[in-house]
């Protein structure tokens, strides 16, 4: 049978005309029906963020395309007190926070950084795994947020100066110290003598470059990725407090999502907080030499001076006191005997 060209293409502009009315229906058809934000603090090359995107992969591909993690980093949405702000609000669905800083909203959630309290990693997951961990996540759900059961390890925290380094706590006496804002990091350095600032996470390398601090206190994976090495000299292995990241969802925005679909975040968050951990162990094997050529110049200091100074500041009996018996008889499970 013969077509004539009039025919042709005839037929053809009715193909065309049905691939542009076909075409977006198939759009449609891969767009997420989820789409949440997940903010946090740390460089694009850190563990967590690492982690988080295959975390959001792995959930893309097992919800079949119907839930999206779109990953914000290195506070690309605002700082750690504003996007504490935006989870709560829902302008954020997640966020990985310090309980530390947390604990301006949730008093418990800073019980893990008690100062010089944990000798191991062995005893921070036995607790934060275990009933202390429980206990933090029923309070911070209190609040509206959710937490999922899997900490991420931030570390243990060590000193870096810029004027001399810390080897007994007399050395820590009126020296300008940047603390994340949270009354815990303000109350231990203050009864250590020292003059702490309360500065977030995003301003800390430019307040050591201009010498508004002598100092600051962090892991060295963050000391490492956030560069801080460029603008300090010593670093002090004090281990003065552990650090974790609570991974929070916005509670309303969570439980929008159908059941099938939370069990597979949660169950991809938990994971990717595991690896993260074993990330950091890695990195903290390796980092201490790596920083040194760096220019960075290391001593370990004695734990014990700074936790009797802590002790006889009253400090531990202080914040016994604002935690409650029931938190910390789960801390001293794991830490052993503090006030």
């Amino acid at each position: 049978m013969r077509l004539s060209r009039r025919k042709l293409l005839a037929s053809g502009t009715s193909i065309i005309v049905a691939g542009t009315v076909a075409a977006p229906h198939i759009a449609r058809a891969q767009q997420p029906q989820w789409t949440y934000k997940y903010a946090n603090n740390l460089p694009d090359t850190h563990p967590m963020n690492v982690r988080a995107r295959e975390m959001a992969a792995a959930i893309k591909d097992q919800t079949g395309g119907r839930f999206e993690l779109q990953i914000f980093p290195s506070s690309q949405l605002g700082s750690d007190t504003d996007t504490l702000s935006q989870i709560r609000s829902g302008g954020v669905e997640f966020f990985t926070l310090s309980g530390l800083i947390l604990s301006t909203l949730v008093p418990a959630a800073s019980i893990n950084g008690l100062g010089f309290a944990f000798p191991s990693y062995d005893a921070v997951w036995r607790a934060m795994d275990g009933e202390l961990g429980a206990y933090v996540r029923a309070q911070i759900a209190k609040s509206g947020l959710i937490a999922m059961e899997k900490i991420w390890d931030n570390g243990f925290r060590q000193t870096t100066t810029s004027t001399k380094p810390i080897v007994t706590p007399d050395d820590f006496k009126g020296m300008k110290l940047r603390v994340p804002p949270s009354p815990l990091w303000t109350s231990m350095f203050k009864a250590l003598d020292a003059a702490p600032a309360s500065i977030n996470f995003n301003e800390v390398y430019s307040a050591l470059q201009t010498k508004i601090v002598d100092g600051q206190e962090n892991p060295l994976a963050i000391i490492s990725t956030a560069k801080l090495y460029e603008v300090q000299k010593y670093c002090s292995l004090t281990n003065h407090m552990w650090d974790g990241f609570w991974f929070l969802a916005n509670q309303r925005a969570f439980e929008a999502l159908p059941e099938d679909v939370r069990g597979i975040v949660v169950k991809n968050i938990n994971m990717a907080g595991l690896k993260e951990r074993e990330d950091v162990a890695e990195l903290n094997a390796t980092l201490q030499q790596s920083l040194a050529a760096k220019g960075l110049q290391f001593n370990r200091p004695d734990p014990t001076p700074f936790r009797d100074k802590l002790r006889a500041a009253g400090f531990y009996n202080e914040w016994r006191g604002k935690y409650g018996d029931e938190a910390w008889g789960l801390l001293e499970k794991s830490t052993g005997k503090l006030a």
